[in-house]
């Protein structure tokens, strides 16, 4: 059987033929799928939304740079009023988990919010956190508490009179859990407690759960894990703060028996703070940073020494030999863990925001609005921070001799 030839000048004649036919026009308004399906038609839609009044507010350009009044009259529009959160109120809780916050100064650390973070995670939905604060403390409400008992002692340092008032008060309240920061006042309380009560104390958790604790032991090689006991210190940095809704922080009557003040055994203790300039950044509260753009750094220096602060840097500055290496703030330098950092002409490059990040305050002074530091920051002063500095020591300057006249 032979196959017929190929004619390739018929084949392309057939194919200009094709070309110069009418095509069919493309119907926008169906699938290429062929499903039948009508497409989308935006125009369409905006078009309903505009006629039914769903259409997107827009902002009238045209009004900028006229007066305010005549913008106003011209493009009224409604702002909206964020409505302050709903406090979370427990009436009566199936139980209470205890917190001893440090509270220095009468306000919380970060790690005492943590540790009443943990406390709400033991309490959850049924159960109440109720603070111990020995004087005045603000801030509880915000921080998860739904209970404060305000425990008043004698004047001074006298742990053991306050471990007594303690556990006379957990004992009064009936507490399922009573969580201290493994700190260096919290961790000598709780283990007084310990002590006093004749019960087991699990210290240094890490996870705090309603199914359990757990802990590093050995070196951190192996986790040690355990029901929820009834006394445990939580680790820094190990639990989050809480995130929700204000609690009301009712303040609770004591009720129980206060044992009589017993004659301290420490009768004399003086707290000697350690020179901020040689504290190291990891372990220091306050912190002021300069940055490149700082020039002076000799009215730096002045600067961080009438703040009693200790003096960082940033990585510029240590690369260029101008500040020294143990100076640097940052991932590549030293992370902080700062009630209060204070930066000074620093734009905030993602290594430093990264050493930065556990900050409980950050202050920023730089002449960039849109700065990454300047939008970390709680107070931000977009100026030139040489021009900052001078003015910054005048009002310390008036602040010290104005308390020199008072006394």
């Amino acid at each position: 059987m032979s196959r017929p030839r190929r004619d390739p000048r018929a084949e392309w004649a057939a194919f200009l033929i094709a070309a110069e036919a009418p095509r069919p026009r493309y119907d926008r308004t169906r699938r290429a799928t062929g499903s039948g399906r009508p497409r989308r038609d935006p125009r369409a839609e905006r078009e309903a939304q505009r006629i039914g009044g769903l259409a997107r507010a827009r902002y009238d350009l045209s009004q900028i740079g006229r007066p305010m009044g005549d913008a106003v009259a011209a493009a009224p529009r409604s702002v909206l009023v964020a409505e302050a959160p709903k406090t979370i109120i427990v009436e009566s809780p199936a139980f209470l988990v205890a917190v001893v916050p440090d509270a220095p100064g009468g306000r919380l650390s970060g790690h005492d919010r943590q540790v009443i973070g943990a406390a709400r995670a033991l309490a959850g939905r049924e159960g109440g956190v109720v603070v111990l604060t020995q004087g005045d403390c603000e801030g509880l409400g915000a921080a998860g508490a739904d209970r404060v008992l305000r425990l008043d002692g004698a004047e001074g340092y006298d742990p053991a009179g306050r471990a007594a008032r303690i556990e006379a008060a957990l004992a009064g309240l009936g507490a399922r859990h009573a969580l201290f920061p493994e700190s260096l006042d919290g961790g000598d309380l709780a283990r007084r407690i310990a002590v006093g009560l004749d019960e087991a104390l699990f210290t240094n958790a890490e996870v705090v759960a309603a199914k359990g604790f757990v802990r590093p032991a050995r070196g951190r090689r192996v986790e040690q894990s355990l029901a929820p006991p009834r006394l445990a210190t939580v680790a820094p940095g190990a639990v989050a703060d809480y995130a929700g809704p204000p609690r009301e922080a009712r303040a609770l009557p004591f009720e129980g028996s206060v044992p009589p003040d017993a004659p301290p055994s420490i009768v004399s203790a003086t707290r000697i703070p350690a020179d901020p300039a040689t504290v190291p950044l990891a372990l220091a509260e306050f912190v002021v940073s300069a940055g490149n753009g700082l020039s002076d750094l000799d009215t730096f220096r002045q600067v961080a020494a009438r703040l009693n602060a200790t003096p960082g840097a940033s990585r510029v500055l240590c690369d260029a030999g101008l500040m020294p290496r143990h100076a640097q703030v940052g991932a590549s330098g030293t992370v902080l863990a700062a009630t209060c950092y204070f930066a000074l002409g620093i734009s905030g490059a993602p290594q430093h925001l990264q050493g930065v990040a556990g900050c409980e305050h950050v202050v920023a002074v730089n002449t960039d609005l849109h700065a990454a530091m300047i939008e970390r920051a709680g107070l931000a002063i977009v100026q030139d921070a040489q021009a900052v500095m001078p003015a910054l020591l005048r009002l310390l300057a008036e602040e010290a001799a104005g308390e020199g006249k008072a006394s």
